[in-house]
């Protein structure tokens, strides 16, 4: 019952329309296991589709798989590590530093977003365990303090001390260093 798309050629919105209407048949009970398994292998098969998976699975407010995924789900995102250990590595830093951001504006709401899309990345980094995470997650962290390969990263979004000091302790929760 699931829609037809041309995967490859679906734009970031395009990705975020399907998701949301694949999470409401899944709501509605209208997709087996097996067809989201497939659905969401091909969503993160492109960087356009996962980014709108994350988008929209991340931030989704009353969708309990959010926060505790099936196998399907999990099995579907890890057929790209590639692409979904880097969206979700830089998930987690966004959503960290965006924490702190919307405290800034006293906008309790949005930082709680925020630090649900946090904990969400973390779980599902945890949950995966895709290969090369680990060193993402390290470079990142090295990258906070001086030159490394999210270093680009982090100046494009303008990330100050504050910022990075949430992003370290985002960090530090899931890889239990200091």
């Amino acid at each position: 019952m699931t829609m037809t798309v041309d995967f490859p050629a679906l734009s970031f919105e395009q990705a975020i329309a399907y998701c949301q209407d694949l999470f409401a048949q899944v709501d509605q009970n209208q997709i087996n296991e097996a067809e989201l398994e497939t659905a969401i292998a091909n969503l993160v098969a492109t960087e356009n589709g996962a980014r709108g998976f994350f988008v929209t699975f991340l931030t989704a407010h009353d969708f309990p798989l959010a926060d505790h995924p099936t196998i399907p789900i999990l099995h579907g995102l890890q057929t790209a590590p590639a692409i979904v250990g880097e969206l979700l590595v830089k998930n987690l830093a966004m959503s960290a530093a965006m924490v702190v951001h919307h405290q800034r504006n006293q906008d309790p709401q949005a930082a709680q977003g925020s630090k649900q899309v946090c904990q969400r990345s973390q779980a599902l980094i945890q949950s995966l365990q895709l290969p090369g995470v680990e060193a993402k997650l390290a470079d990142l962290e090295q990258s906070l303090d001086s030159e490394g390969g999210y270093q680009t990263f982090l100046n494009r979004w303008g990330y100050d001390h504050e910022q990075k000091k949430a992003i370290r302790a985002a960090l530090t929760s899931l890889t239990g260093k200091t």
